[in-house]
């Protein structure tokens, strides 16, 4: 993945609270085997920690930090292809250009959301949660929020190739979840019901599939700074790195890891087949009209 040299990014849409601590604050949800069973239920690379009933501390309130590290360093394309967080960065910004762009072409208007980056535990609307849950989106404040230090991870932990569009994929996955609150359909994973068939998995596997669409129009998208995509390369390569990433996540592969059996009733994000299977659908067609995984 290759992004233009000289486009400029766009460090608003990201909030730098790496090191930063909630004051007087403690962690709902820790490491450990708490945190190995939020794996296990599959919170992490998701909807925020309320949405499996895990905490009952509403926090919107802020944590302390400082933005500085990205306005200092993430400054150009250039930045993206050097430093992790710059590219994050700049998959943030190519993902909402292109879903502002497509909900103006369906005639509806895209609300953006932010990204968080933090260390250690984090203080959101959905409730206070530690890095252990792994990225997650927060409706309550329409917020991505992700530890950088997932990706490694979902490398030496969950067996992913890696590579920098295996981050990307996850980032623009969280996006699918934020497209799903603005059209209304993320509520229907709110029943907490679980299994194969289970609302939860059918949501996650939609944001799979939004995030194929975003690939597929990444290097098509204009800027509007520039009028040239932000992300100038993409290969086949990339894309196999984001399928292994989906591939990593499965319910089945997680289960299989951590339980040492497969437990379909149980599942919420769906088996590494489907994950990969929606995200080709998404990538395959452009589509998100292709995406209703509810049918």
């Amino acid at each position: 993945m290759q992004f233009d040299d000289d486009a400029g990014l766009d460090t608003s849409q990201v909030q730098d609270q790496r090191g930063g601590r909630i004051p007087g604050g403690g962690v709902t949800i820790g490491g450990g085997i708490v945190g190995l069973i939020a794996l296990v239920l599959g919170l992490f690379f998701g909807i925020g920690p309320q949405e499996l009933g895990l905490t009952s501390e509403p926090a919107p309130g802020g944590t302390a930090s400082s933005d500085a590290q990205v306005n200092q360093h993430c400054r150009t394309g250039r930045d993206a292809n050097t430093r992790e967080d710059c590219r994050i960065v700049a998959v943030v910004n190519s993902a909402q250009s292109f879903w502002s762009q497509e909900f103006a072409r369906r005639s509806g208007t895209y609300t953006p959301a932010s990204t968080v980056f933090f260390t250690g535990q984090v203080r959101t609307a959905c409730g206070t949660a530690s890095s252990a849950v792994g990225p997650f989106y927060c409706p309550g404040d329409r917020k991505v929020y992700l530890d950088l230090g997932f990706f490694n991870e979902l490398r030496t932990k969950f067996g992913a190739s890696g590579g920098p569009f295996a981050e990307a994929y996850v980032v623009a996955h969280e996006y699918g979840h934020h497209i799903q609150n603005l059209m209304g359909t993320l509520g229907r994973a709110q029943d907490r019901r679980t299994g194969a068939e289970s609302n939860s998995v059918k949501v996650e596997l939609q944001a799979d599939c939004y995030a194929g669409v975003w690939a597929r129009h990444a290097t098509t998208t204009p800027e509007k700074s520039t009028g040239r995509p932000l992300i100038s390369k993409l290969t086949k390569a990339d894309i196999d790195d984001g399928l292994s990433a989906a591939a990593a996540v499965g319910d089945d592969r997680i289960q299989e890891k951590f339980q040492g059996r497969v437990t379909p009733e149980s599942w919420t994000h769906g088996s590494a087949a489907q994950r990969q299977q929606w995200f080709n659908t998404g990538y395959s067609t452009g589509d998100m009209a292709r995406c209703d995984t509810f049918r």
